[in-house]
């Protein structure tokens, strides 16, 4: 994408574990009850982190080896959300730098919000954890549209609600099928390269317009000026 179209944007959307929070912890602390409960030892944050992207599945994965095929994974899903439900906002924050971003976008007058496959009532309680619910343009769960990323529809919907063509409105997630699902919805995309990032290709194989290592490489791509600490676009 070009300079002259960055200046277009006019909205930016986030993917939410690992884009715009670091959820890892409270997933953490959620698989990790569960391994209590079994008498297993905890797991690292390392070992799970890679996988937060991929919600209940990828943490029930990376935890037990227990993949969505597998007869007993509906009934570690189900408890898995039970529990993260309780523990949605203990140690999840935001990642450094995004707050002072949120804020210069709110300056510049450019709405922002999250498009995340995690279930809109989870993530719903996440954003009223971080106190960031009612800044918030559009916020769209996996559950929202009949189809999730990497499908459009979730960012489809997101420019529909704020009354934006999707060609203006930024998306920025930590995971392959965000880009695919920008792509296809016709949208500018940045790979958060600070993010999870799963254990496929490395971003800079995803076909994003940028990787970019920190938000303030966010906004230095949208070509916002600002205070922001390490404005850095990896190439």
């Amino acid at each position: 994408m070009t300079a002259a179209a960055t200046q277009e944007i006019r909205a930016v959307l986030f993917d939410l574990d690992g884009t715009l929070a670091d959820t890892a912890p409270d997933m953490m602390r959620t698989v990790n009850a569960m391994r209590a409960a079994r008498r297993l030892e905890p797991v690292a944050l390392e070992t799970v982190r890679p996988h937060v992207s991929r919600g209940a599945r990828g943490m029930i994965g990376a935890a037990f080896g227990v993949n969505p095929e597998d007869a007993g994974f509906a009934g570690m899903r189900e408890e898995f959300l039970a529990l993260y439900a309780d523990n949605l906002c203990v140690e999840t924050r935001l990642f450094p730098e995004m707050d002072e971003l949120l804020v210069l976008l709110e300056q510049r007058g450019l709405a922002w919000g999250v498009v995340t496959n995690k279930f809109e009532r989870l993530a719903r309680g996440v954003m009223d954890g971080l106190g960031l619910s009612s800044r918030t343009a559009v916020l769209v769960g996996g559950d929202t549209c009949e189809r999730a990323k990497p499908f459009p529809d979730p960012l489809l919907h997101a420019a529909a609600v704020m009354a934006l063509a999707p060609r203006t409105v930024l998306y920025v997630g930590d995971d392959e099928r965000d880009v695919q699902a920008a792509r296809a919805a016709g949208m500018p995309v940045l790979a958060a390269g600070y993010g999870y990032l799963g254990d496929g290709p490395e971003p800079a194989r995803w076909g994003a317009d940028g990787v970019v290592d920190s938000p303030s490489g966010i906004a230095r791509w949208a070509g916002l000026e600002s205070a922001l600490s390490r404005p850095h676009l990896k190439s």
